[in-house]
């Protein structure tokens, strides 16, 4: 990497500023973070039966623990929102990283189910009060205006090859412990911590200071949150990202489905788990974001969901027995994709309506406020279902059946919601021009 030329004396860089290499090492590193840093409060994702077990707690209490984590963030999202507008990404990412990798330490003693309150709570703060403004605004500093659709979703594609690496870590340490569960959930996430640690180090000896990444070195001012409130782009957006998340994350309970109902091992059950939720997005995470960069991010999220609707039934009908575990992971590996190409592209919304830079940290943290919400009630709601639809310790297929379902109304939704926005946006674009035509004729000279 070439060094850069200070701006001023201040040591600040700009876009141009920066060599090609440094850029694509920051994009890189925000996307790898991005992956590894929610890993551990998300690791019921990949290693739902093993965590449960290994934590001794029921279902409603796993989805109750991560509920504790889901709330302090969606309080720590207009914050962390406001916080990225007016400090140093330097600073917020090296402090985020190191601070969860501490707690993601204590989490792999595997301790009590209070101390596991205190592990998740806290861990909102330091991966969405700290942390959460980071990913969004990073990628966006080493990207040009018009170039941020295709790079979030090249970033989402990165994001993939880093929880590919890692879960086929995960799953060779299934294959070494065996039946030890306790022993290969705690060495995960001591990994986990590790490798978090490594990327805070990393992140406060190659983050630069950016020239305009913050309005003023103190304060903390709501106007900037005063005009996203106003901004009816960053309120539809937020709704459709409510729902594209809904499915996002609860297309992860395909993973207890693969071994409860259909029978898959867990070895098998833990690749396609990973490679439904990292190693598809090398794939969806490109592809959609060079869709929505040709045309239009509310549309390519339109198509996405209309096509889960559709694989979500094809799944929902398929026989359950050992002998469809083969089409099932086919139908789980594509609704992994659409999911998150879909939610790869769902930021890009504020850019396909020109939310402006010097208050979009404020709007990415009103967007996460609603878009996230249903990690609040979610995990909580399904395990409650599951636990609901269990005899004798085995989770029934028609908890799932009413778990799928749910998923696909709120994909009609999302798609409603996004359609919203493009007809929303073309109707501006056609007003704005009639206003600035009008405004030609009656002033002719004042437009010259």
């Amino acid at each position: 990497m070439t060094a850069s030329v200070p701006s001023g004396n201040t040591g600040e860089k700009t876009y141009d500023q920066l060599s090609a290499g440094r850029r694509w090492f920051l994009l890189i590193l925000a996307s790898i973070g991005s992956s590894i840093i929610y890993a551990p409060a998300y690791l019921k994702a990949v290693f739902y039966d093993p965590l449960q077990k290994a934590l001794g707690v029921t279902n409603t209490e796993l989805g109750a623990v991560f509920g504790a984590y889901a709330i302090t963030a969606l309080v720590c999202y207009l914050p962390s929102g406001i916080i990225a507008d007016k400090v140093r990404m330097r600073t917020l990412s090296s402090v985020g990283f190191i601070s969860t990798a501490i707690l993601t330490g204590v989490y792999a003693a595997l301790p009590s189910l209070t101390v596991l309150y205190v592990i998740f709570i806290l861990m909102g703060v330091t991966t969405i009060f700290i942390w959460w403004g980071v990913r969004y605004k990073l990628v966006r500093l080493v990207s040009k205006e018009d170039e941020y659709p295709k790079r979030i979703g090249l970033s989402y594609g990165i994001y993939g090859v880093a929880g590919l690496i890692i879960g086929l870590i995960s799953t060779e340490i299934v294959v070494l412990v065996g039946d030890n569960l306790n022993l290969g959930v705690t060495i995960y996430l001591g990994f986990l911590a590790v490798v978090i640690f490594v990327l805070g180090v990393l992140s406060w000896f190659f983050i630069p200071k950016f020239a305009g990444e913050i309005k003023s070195e103190g304060g903390f001012n709501l106007s900037e949150f005063g005009q996203a409130l106003r901004n009816p782009v960053v309120w539809i957006a937020a709704v459709s990202l409510f729902f594209v998340y809904f499915f996002y994350t609860g297309v992860t309970y395909t993973t207890p489905y693969l071994t409860g109902v259909l029978g898959a091992s867990l070895v098998v059950t833990t690749i396609i788990a990973n490679v439904r939720n990292y190693g598809i997005t090398l794939l969806s995470g490109p592809i959609f974001g060079f869709i929505a960069n040709k045309f239009k991010p509310s549309i390519t999220i339109v198509v996405g969901c209309l096509a889960f609707i559709v694989a979500m039934g094809a799944l929902m009908i398929l026989p359950k027995g050992a002998g469809f575990i083969v089409m099932a992971a086919v139908l789980v590996i594509f609704l992994g994709f659409l999911a998150n190409g879909a939610f790869g592209v769902v930021s890009a919304q504020l850019t396909e309506g020109h939310v402006p830079l010097h208050y979009f940290g404020a709007a990415t943290g009103l967007l996460s406020i609603i878009g996230f919400l249903p990690d609040t009630f979610s995990s909580t709601w399904f395990g409650a279902i599951m636990d609901s639809h269990t005899v004798d310790d085995v989770v029934q297929a028609s908890a799932y059946d009413i778990i799928f379902a749910i998923l696909i109304a709120a994909a009609v939704l999302a798609a409603v919601f996004s359609l919203v926005l493009f007809l929303y946006l073309r109707r501006k674009r056609a007003r704005d021009l009639h206003e600035l035509l009008t405004e030609e004729v009656l002033n002719p000279s004042e437009m010259r």
